[in-house]
């Protein structure tokens, strides 16, 4: 600098001339001195931190390069020279540091705000990432960090000490409670998700209230986001999760088997008990012949035990078709390779009502994928329906327009004949 002053002032112009060309040298020579330092940092201390950590065996230290930690942390070194250099500009000193020291915070929060992303990056490729996410809490951090920032660049402009502005702050923490309302609120509702285990990413949720039904693919402090099973995207206040309900399929597809719980309404004009020749016809089902033939000793020194006759079939025990029916279920679902043998397996006949009597079916499949288990459910069921008449039984449905037409031309040919038989 000085030499740039002597020089122009050998030149042995007019005053205003000199201290304008000098500025402009001192300029162009800080400039100068600018650029070399940003290439240095850049083309060159840059370069060799990437291939460093390109070519050391950990895979961790890579996301700091996606995340440009090390560039953006590159631009400070022309602003700090600046800001050594504003001595020289009279009159413009305290507005040049200013600025640079503005620019050096705000250059910092970036590079605390990539930090803190490859944290968060670097953290995920963890397994425990999956039940105690923390990108929350990344969040939580980044707002913290810029508040921090805000408050250092405004007291810097107003040459005030923070803690002035902090006071401030202080007497405003009834609005700033107001406008961060959803921040802390969403924050809390982290907390307690991340203790508790609640909800994680990848998890199957359902909650009608906000039309979400399908996986968790995001978690933020104020949201969670659910990619439902029509792709479309649910957001859900964090904060819900907390103080509504939900359901969370992970016990199930932790289990590895998904819930058949399905009924069969049997009409019931069509039970009854079991005639010999019915019995002896069920016999060659080869799932129930060991069945059959056990109940009926059962049955048979039952009725010799207490002397009961069987002539009336009312009189002591017997079987029904319905109950056949209810056995074949059991054994044809414990032999069915997809069914889940460990878990509950179940077949029971509920409560009458104006449709029949409900058969249920509770199992469970040993698979938990959808489609699959609609496959093993719906062919299930495909074979009971054929199967049902074979017992005497039949599935109850309401009458169809089929159903009256059947009726009327049956009518009809009865009418006829009787027409014919009085003539």
């Amino acid at each position: 600098m000085e030499f740039i002053t002597n020089w122009v002032g050998g030149l042995e112009l007019n005053a205003t001339t000199a201290k304008y060309l000098e500025t402009s040298l001192n300029i162009l020579f800080i400039a100068f001195i600018c650029v070399i330092a940003n290439f240095i940092t850049k083309k060159i201390v840059v370069n060799i931190i990437s291939r460093v950590i390109k070519n050391n065996k950990y895979e961790w230290d890579n996301v700091f390069l996606e995340r440009k930690v090390f560039h953006r942390l590159s631009h400070i070194v022309p602003a700090i020279i600046i800001y050594n250099f504003a001595n020289i500009f009279e009159g413009y000193q305290n507005i040049i540091e200013k600025a640079s020291t503005t620019y050096i915070i705000m250059i910092m929060l970036l590079v605390i705000n990539g930090t803190l992303h490859a944290i968060n990056d670097i953290y995920r490729t963890f397994e425990i990432s999956k039940t105690r996410p923390i990108k929350g809490f990344i969040q939580v951090a980044n707002i913290i960090f810029f508040t921090i920032g805000a408050i250092l660049i405004i007291a810097n402009l107003i040459g005030e000490s923070p803690l002035v502005l902090l006071g401030g702050i202080g007497a405003l923490s009834a609005v700033i409670m107001l406008v961060f309302q959803d921040s802390i609120l969403g924050f809390v509702a982290g907390v307690q998700l991340s203790a508790n285990d609640m909800v994680r990413v990848g998890d199957w949720i359902e909650m009608p209230k906000y039309g979400a039904d399908g996986d968790v693919i995001d978690i933020t402090l104020n949201t969670v986001k659910v990619q439902n099973w029509d792709k479309t995207i649910s957001m859900i206040p964090a904060y819900s999760l907390v103080s509504d309900s939900f359901k969370n399929w992970r016990g199930m597809q932790d289990a590895g088997g998904r819930r058949i719980k399905r009924s069969l309404f049997i009409d019931t004009t069509s039970i009854g008990f079991c005639t010999p020749e019915m019995i002896e016809r069920l016999k060659q089902i080869h799932i129930l012949t060991e069945y059959i033939t056990k109940r009926e000793e059962e049955i048979k020194e039952y009725n010799l035990m207490h002397k009961i006759s069987r002539e009336n079939p009312v009189n002591g025990r017997a079987m029904t078709n319905i109950g056949v029916f209810r056995a074949y279920i059991d054994n044809y679902l414990r032999r069915h390779p997809n069914i889940h043998k460990d878990m509950t397996l179940m077949v029971r006949q509920l409560d009458p009502t104006e449709n029949g009597v409900p058969l249920e079916i509770y199992t469970f499949t040993n698979t938990i994928e959808w489609a699959v288990y609609e496959s093993i459910q719906s062919d299930i069921f495909d074979h009971l329906f054929a199967v049902a008449p074979e017992f005497g039984l039949r599935l109850f449905q309401n009458p169809t327009g089929n159903d009256f037409r059947y009726f009327r031309d049956t009518k009809s040919e009865k009418v006829q004949v009787r027409e014919s038989g009085q003539e």
